[in-house]
């Protein structure tokens, strides 16, 4: 026959909250995991006024009624962070009577791949219908009222060769941000001379930049400063920051790129280098910059479209920016253009994120 301390000893012992309801419904153990997510001790208290959420309080009636065992939901929160529990109602005999065992899982992380999941393929689906319903009303004009109109048919031929080229960079991104994520727990440590990287990649953009009316400034120490990384990764970062600040900081008189020298930083706790884009353009406001790296986030989600973004553009940065170990820092004030600056380790494996 269990005692009331062996019941309690067990409860201690489990690592996940665990709450034991006698037969009369009132709470007979609590470990400190369960009394940490109820937000109070609840020992001695009936299982209604300690639980509360009506979906568990449900399933705890049932479990008492019938012994038989259910699972159910049951939301808290760990700070700030909204938090969801699989919660397990299982019945346990005692020289009393029959009491319940609640037992609960952290499927917070799961909950939210599942979100992030029917997100991501709600903003594909969505990225994808206006150029797939666009080229497919213009193939059936062509074929009908400007079969036989060849000013509109080499208008209409403009257009779908634009929205073609539009799906194709949001594919090649998908691709791309896929590979990165596939990969991101592997750093990469081969030397990469990242001076002579950010010259190439300028030279490569600064076409772009002069049929925006921009001057692109370009600033490398004298010296070769070398990283460990992936070379096509830190080509597709320095690409992206440079073929953004030329979208968005139109007006502007310049865009410019520079590099440091190796220095130590504070934020890696080891040697490091910045890399830094910085636009004139019309700036970001305060609440959005936060967010600018998520999936198809958009400030200006008519102008990204307009300039021909993806909205992928920054989550590819960040996600090659963690794979390195490194931070990506972003600073824009309404009117006065954005700075964004991405700090590698350039020694030894420090911490990464993103800032």
């Amino acid at each position: 026959m269990s005692t009331l301390s062996d019941i309690e000893a067990l409860v201690s012992a489990m690592p996940v909250p665990v709450i034991f309801l006698g037969p009369d419904g009132r709470i007979l153990a609590a470990n400190p995991p369960a009394t940490g997510l109820m937000g109070h001790e609840g020992r001695g208290r009936h299982y209604i006024t300690a639980l509360r959420q009506p979906e568990l309080l449900d399933v705890v009636e049932q479990t008492f009624a019938d012994h038989a065992p259910r699972k159910t939901r049951y939301l808290g929160t760990a700070g700030r962070r909204d938090t969801t529990w699989r919660v397990t109602a299982a019945p346990a005999r005692l020289a009393g009577g029959t009491g319940v065992l609640l037992t609960f899982e952290d499927v917070t992380a799961v909950e939210e791949a599942g979100q992030i999941r029917r997100d991501f393929v709600a903003n594909v689906s969505h990225e994808l219908r206006t150029p797939l319903t666009a080229l497919l009303g213009f193939v059936e004009t062509l074929r009908g009222p400007a079969r036989e109109d060849a000013a509109a048919r080499d208008r209409f031929l403009g257009i779908m060769e634009r929205e073609a080229a539009r799906m194709a960079r949001l594919v090649e991104d998908l691709l791309s941000l896929s590979r990165v994520e596939e990969n991101e727990r592997l750093r990469p440590v081969e030397p990469v001379v990242l001076s002579d990287l950010v010259l190439e990649v300028a030279e490569m953009v600064r076409p772009l930049a002069l049929q925006a009316g921009l001057e692109l400034r370009v600033r490398v120490p004298d010296e070769r400063v070398e990283v460990p990384g992936d070379a096509e990764q830190l080509r597709q970062v320095i690409s992206n920051l440079l073929e953004n600040a030329i979208k968005y900081g139109r007006g502007g008189p310049a865009v410019e790129l520079s590099l440091g020298k190796p220095q130590p930083e504070s934020p890696l706790r080891t040697q490091g280098v910045r890399l830094s884009v910085r636009d004139h353009g019309e700036g970001i406001a305060s609440h959005h910059i936060a967010r600018l790296t998520e999936r198809f986030y958009r400030v200006d989600s008519h102008r990204s479209r307009e300039v021909g973004g993806t909205g992928l553009g920054l989550a590819i940065v960040k996600h090659i920016v963690n794979r390195h170990r490194g931070r990506l820092r972003i600073e824009s004030e309404p009117g006065q253009g954005s700075r964004f600056t991405v700090i590698l380790p350039s020694g030894d494996p420090g911490s990464g994120g993103v800032l």
